[in-house]
């Protein structure tokens, strides 16, 4: 796969790969055992700067997503294209429920519009209304039940704590429990 450059500048803003594996259920202490292989061979490659996992919700998901940072284009694709790394990939597939997917940009522009990605996005506006028909309930209902909870357990009113426990519960709410459920219920109408 190409790299997208997400800049013009002369200078090079080094290079990022967000990679999804959907594992099968049965196989992912299998995976995490092939993540523990070829994280160090990554890792050895020139220009490596650093290596995250985010593992799946149990019961949720089964979406592996490993993000790479590389210095410089060249050296991401260096290893993207590497015989060490398309050795592995070959051994992982039969864990897998769909092949290597991945995407690559440099600078920062991964973060805001992977416009390159395989998997497809809903729209902005559907994202935006989705977000925001859960985030409303939410902002008028957790201050009803958080506030007095904290008044119960002995804490004084503090407007810094408050906000801090009540957008720290409605963040929380948002990411684990409410919006994967939401967008599985409503799926045909965000990709329709």
């Amino acid at each position: 796969m190409e790299i997208e450059s997400g800049s013009k500048d002369t200078e090079d803003p080094g290079a990022t790969a967000v990679i999804t594996h959907r594992v099968r259920e049965e196989h992912q202490a299998a995976y995490e055992q092939w993540l523990d292989e070829i994280a160090p061979k990554c890792k050895a490659y020139p220009g490596h700067l650093d290596w995250s996992i985010i593992r799946p919700i149990p019961g949720i998901t089964s979406t592996f997503t490993v993000v790479i940072r590389f210095d410089t284009k060249a050296h991401l694709q260096a290893w993207m294209d590497s015989g060490d790394r398309q050795r592995l990939i070959d051994q992982v597939q039969p864990l897998l429920l769909e092949g290597d997917d991945f995407y690559i940009s440099s600078g920062l522009d991964f973060w805001f519009t992977p416009s390159g990605a395989r998997a497809q996005l809903p729209t902005r506006w559907k994202q935006f209304l989705a977000t925001w028909s859960v985030i409303y309930p939410l902002v008028l209902g957790m201050p009803l039940l958080i506030l007095p909870a904290l008044r119960a357990a002995g804490s004084p009113e503090n407007r810094l704590l408050d906000t801090f426990v009540l957008t720290g519960s409605i963040v929380f709410l948002m990411v684990y429990v409410i919006m994967p459920r939401y967008t599985k219920l409503i799926r045909h109408w965000l990709f329709d």
